[in-house]
């Protein structure tokens, strides 16, 4: 018998396990966006907040549904039944993923929505929570190691396959989020080489993008080179030969051009010959001959050294230079042409202030125009004459910048980060796996939505529109974050009940 199963007059009071002070995060936040969703509709919708015709008025319903919805959680719900349902509930949200392409409402070119009248609902935003569920029970059970092959697949599946089908609906920003569950599996003993190499295959992308396959492959080969020398205890050796190298590689494409111009400078049929041939050697492929030769001699030393690392170091490489190859396909082909031409902006290939590029600029525009402490609120002129579309959406954050200032956005930055220090902390204290990993999960979630919306609006990710939690306008948002965040605060609070 465990002290969860003795009588609850051993316990302490309900209301004093509740962890308040996520509550009071909670519900300043909710404020806060009500207060800023009522600011970017004040001049173009009718004055008073509790306006239910407009969208302030709104949100307030879905605060109050919101709050009810808390408090079921709290006090009517036990919380031990999200552990042994959570496979159901996982599975149904699977089941309306799927409906919703065929069955759903178009929205800016993303069928992710059900239409049941002026009432939307979108299933991404609760497929957080039942992935969440999922993962916490998966991963709370006896014996489960992520490091054995077995389970880390089932593990990847369950993320990989929501995540698949909210592609497929065209919802990329809510894809997005399901990386940040690679910060949970870290905590719960993935290997941190597994987010290196994630970010690699972003730098990689990015960089066959915006330099050259050519670049993209000498960083990568120069990366995976470091790493094997580390590991393997040859840092001097690396030094010496290999940052030479890396050197000479790196000024072939341009000595390549000036041997060609070299050659043909005499202007003779024979030297423009030879200069024509010179110009067309692709350093790319003299690249790739070099890394061919040098991945027998790799693997040689490895099998001599028994050296694991140097294998997924190796195949790390190959799968590397194959994304490379395949960059252009998935950006040509793969991506939407509006996400394509939100990366174009982001990534300075092209400029269009007034076209894909114009919420960003609009928005850059109200947060620096705030200065330190803000234009006071609802006086913002970015926000009062509505430059910035969107504004009680995804770009929310804009208004309290511009009317806000640096001291009132630092402000609600924290706040989020005190949030989810606090469910860390909590989950951390937690005595059973399954509220660990379920509270990581919330965090995660949480952050995900932090740092790219707000990045967002800064210019620093591309626009792929997610709301930031508890603050955006928005009913299905809001009902699911306030949902993922009191089930955790439930699940605490069952575990405070006793100690």
């Amino acid at each position: 018998m465990t002290m969860r199963d003795i009588s609850g007059n051993r316990g302490r009071g309900l209301m004093k396990t509740i962890d308040w002070t996520l509550v009071v995060c909670y519900l300043i936040l909710v404020l806060v966006g009500w207060a800023n969703i009522y600011a970017s509709v004040h001049s173009s919708e009718p004055a008073s907040i509790f306006d239910f015709s407009c969208r302030s008025g709104k949100q307030f319903v879905w605060i109050m549904t919101s709050i009810v919805i808390a408090a079921v959680i709290l006090f009517l719900i036990n919380p031990r039944i999200y552990e042994g349902f959570s496979l159901p509930i996982y599975l149904v949200t699977i089941g309306l993923l799927v409906a919703v392409i065929f069955l759903g409402i178009e929205v800016k070119g993303s069928r992710s929505w059900f239409g049941f009248g002026p009432i939307r609902f979108q299933p991404a935003e609760i497929s957080k929570i039942s992935t969440s569920l999922m993962l916490a029970t998966v991963m709370s059970q006896l014996g489960y190691k992520i490091s054995k092959f077995r389970d880390f697949v089932i593990t990847a599946l369950i993320i990989l396959v929501p995540m698949a089908i909210i592609v497929l609906q065209s919802e990329t920003g809510s894809a997005l989020v399901y990386v940040g569950f690679i910060f949970m599996l870290y905590r719960e003993g993935l290997s941190g080489w597994l987010i290196f190499m994630v970010g690699m295959a972003i730098l990689l992308f990015i960089l066959t993008l915006t330099a050259s396959p050519y670049t993209a492959i000498l960083v990568m080969a120069s990366v995976a080179s470091l790493c094997i020398c580390l590991y393997s205890g040859r840092f001097k050796k690396w030094i010496f030969f290999g940052i030479p190298a890396i050197a000479i590689f790196a000024l072939i494409p341009q000595g390549l051009e000036m041997l060609a111009e070299a050659i043909a400078k005499p202007e003779t049929a024979e030297a423009a010959g030879t200069g024509g041939f010179v110009s067309r050697i692709n350093p790319l492929y003299i690249l790739l001959a070099a890394i061919t030769v040098a991945i027998p001699f790799a693997v040689l030393q490895a099998f001599r050294e028994r050296n694991r690392f140097t294998y997924l170091a190796l195949i790390s490489t190959v799968a590397g230079i194959a994304l490379v190859f395949s960059a252009d396909f998935i950006f040509n082909k793969v991506l939407q042409d509006h996400q394509r031409k939100r990366i174009e902006v982001l990534l300075g290939m092209k400029e269009d202030p007034a076209g894909v590029g114009y919420n960003v600029n609009q928005s850059m525009i109200a947060i620096g125009s705030g200065g330190l402490t803000g234009k006071g609120y609802l006086n913002g002129t970015q926000t009062t004459y509505g430059f910035v579309p969107e504004q009680s959406t995804d770009f929310i954050f804009c208004t309290i910048g511009e009317e806000w200032g640096f001291v009132g956005s630092t402000a609600v930055i924290l706040l989020y980060v005190f949030m989810i220090w606090r469910i860390i902390r909590s989950a951390e204290h937690s005595r059973e796996s399954f509220t660990r990993i379920y509270g990581y999960c919330v965090a995660c979630c949480i952050f995900m939505h932090l740092f790219i919306n707000i990045g967002m609006t800064i210019g620093l990710m591309p626009v792929i529109g997610i709301p930031l939690p508890f603050i955006s306008y928005g009913g299905s948002s809001l009902w699911a974050f306030t949902t993922m965040l009191f089930i955790f605060i439930a699940l605490d609070r069952n575990e405070r009940k006793y100690f």
